[in-house]
């Protein structure tokens, strides 16, 4: 069985505030369990939501380096 973390482990690991993770449960921007009145988020949602927000930078030619004709 996979591991749930709390709101507030979930905050530590994405690096931000318990509010922001709230949020992300409350515009169910990220899966969660519900266990009676708690809610607890798989280990790999964290993971998928962090693949899903990663962006790879963008590697950018020189301008200068053409030659004008």
């Amino acid at each position: 069985m996979e591991r749930l973390l709390t709101v507030a482990q979930v905050a530590e690991r994405l690096g931000t505030g318990v509010r922001f993770a709230r949020r992300l449960i409350e515009e169910r921007r990220i899966r969660y369990v519900k266990v009676g009145r708690h809610v607890r988020i798989p280990e790999s949602a964290v993971r998928d939501y962090l693949a899903a927000h990663t962006v790879e930078p963008v590697r950018l030619r020189r301008a200068g380096l053409r030659r004008a004709a």
